[in-house]
């Protein structure tokens, strides 16, 4: 999953991603926005693009069609010739370097190197010209976590011939944030062979059709006195539709949303990104302020969308438009339909107001989802929730050697592995600010915080005491396999 000028770009440095996360449905930010990273070199350990020839089928014995993907190295730590190797994976965006976030730090208290592989389909790595419906049945959670074996395999190999070795293995270690802290964990399920372990940072591991839990998540973060305004801000501007639909539109800067659902779900997205990324100040103190000065609510909030979420964070109105998400062009910079095809083929995450007490807008539920997958992608698109759970486990993914971890006030951690089992530890970090990815991103998440400094965190101590937990655990796996680059099974 993807994100979104010197003033935008900085402030949306590290949407990775995945995710996160992403997205008009995901985890880097609530939809997949674009990542426009600064190409300021303090915020990236490298962006000297490489380029490997990938496998377009993984699973068919006759179709041999390759496509060119993008990835980066960063050798300026790595302990030559052992020392270990760390994949960060890259989510559902275009992937434009590694970024300085903690993983640097990582890196340079093991002496690792670091290797990154853009996602298929994203950025650069597209396999076509045209993103079809047709053209992207490729693109799935499946391909990609083979995508990743075959590279592993292929990198190890070529730094073999720089060392003139023959079979060696370095010891492996797998990151992820987000979706791509969900294939973390499913890497280390499927290919434990490959790595010593996983970190699945905000890893949504469990497909979920109506993650109703989500929008719970965004009322206990708010807190009592924010949620009831945000509540009240609902239902006025769902009065407000009914009678005064264009110059409501207008009044947020969206006219260009016809469908009532895309413009609801993007003033949903917007309260939902200061919690989700650190920065619930930015959105409750005013509106709080506001309501007890009995000013116009919906006006206030409109300037925070403005400001904040369309201003400083970055956003795009148009990635809300279902007639931008129907665009078939190979674009570098836009990853919302490739994202969208994902939810609403694998893992859906179906935002869906809950039955009661929702801070979102009830017209925001399971018809609007699934008539947007019709619409964007055609008959017969529908996500296969049951059959992705089957396949990962979901929650009760069988792996081993994996760290889980997740931020107390991210709506997305309902989806990820939250209970602790000795060889899969989970750990949440609680403070007022910890959302998406804290533990490798810091707080807030924009602007980057360089090396994932939690200083801005509420609670540092408690961003610290997870990530003294997480490098015990590497230390440990990396120390297991050390030599073969072979976990056991």
């Amino acid at each position: 999953m993807g994100m979104m000028k010197l003033s935008k770009c900085l402030v949306s440095l590290l949407f990775l991603v995945a995710l996160s996360g992403f997205t008009h449905g995901f985890v880097m930010s609530p939809r997949t926005l674009l990542n426009r990273f600064s190409q300021n070199s303090n915020y990236y350990l490298t962006t000297e693009e490489h380029w490997f020839d990938q496998t377009l089928d993984h699973y068919s014995p006759y179709d041999h069609r390759q496509f060119k993907q993008r990835y980066y190295e960063f050798l300026d730590y790595f302990q030559v010739p052992d020392g270990p190797i760390f994949l960060k994976i890259c989510g559902e965006s275009s992937c434009n370097g590694i970024s300085n976030d903690y993983l640097g730090v990582l890196a340079k208290k093991f002496g690792a190197a670091v290797v990154s592989l853009e996602h298929r389909y994203y950025g650069k790595s597209s396999p076509f010209n045209s993103h079809t419906t047709e053209n992207l049945k490729y693109l799935s959670s499946k391909q990609a976590l083979f995508d990743l074996a075959v590279f592993r395999q292929w990198y190890q190999e070529s730094l073999n011939l720089k060392q003139n070795k023959t079979g060696a293995e370095n010891s492996w270690f797998v990151f992820g944030i987000s979706y791509s802290g969900a294939l973390s964990a499913w890497f280390r399920l499927k290919f434990p062979h490959l790595t010593c372990g996983s970190l699945a940072s905000s890893g949504v591991v469990l497909a979920v059709y109506n993650y109703t839990d989500f929008d719970k998540q965004v009322g206990e973060s708010a807190g009592p006195e924010c949620k009831a305004v945000l509540q009240e801000i609902t239902e006025l501007v769902d009065q407000s539709l009914e009678s005064n639909r264009k110059e409501l539109k207008k009044q947020f800067g969206a006219a260009e949303l016809e469908i009532d659902g895309d413009f609801l779900y993007f003033l949903a997205d917007a309260a939902v990104i200061a919690f989700q990324y650190g920065n619930p100040d930015a959105l409750c103190t005013p509106l709080v302020e506001a309501k007890k000065a009995g000013e116009d609510l919906v006006a206030v909030y409109a300037k925070y969308v403005k400001d904040f979420y369309v201003g400083t964070f970055g956003v795009s109105v148009e990635t809300y438009n279902q007639n931008h998400l129907k665009n078939t062009a190979v674009n570098e910079g836009s990853s919302d339909r490739l994202w969208w095809f994902q939810v609403c083929t694998e893992v859906a995450y179906f935002q869906v107001a809950p039955s009661n007490d929702s801070v979102r807008s009830s017209k925001i539920n399971t018809k609007y989802h699934l008539d947007l997958c019709k619409n964007v992608f055609g008959e017969g698109i529908y996500p296969e929730v049951d059959m992705t759970n089957i396949y990962y486990g979901g929650t009760k993914i069988a792996g081993s050697k994996i760290i889980f971890t997740n931020g107390s006030q991210d709506p997305w951690r309902h989806a990820s592995k939250q209970t602790s089992s000795p060889d899969m530890p989970s750990y949440i970090i609680t403070c007022h600010n910890c959302g998406h990815g804290t533990d490798m991103r810091g707080c807030p998440q924009s602007p980057l915080s360089i090396e994932g400094n939690a200083e801005k965190c509420s609670a540092p101590d408690a961003v610290n005491k997870v990530r003294q937990k997480m490098i015990e655990h590497i230390d440990l796996w990396l120390s297991e396999c050390k030599g073969t680059g072979r976990s056991s099974m």
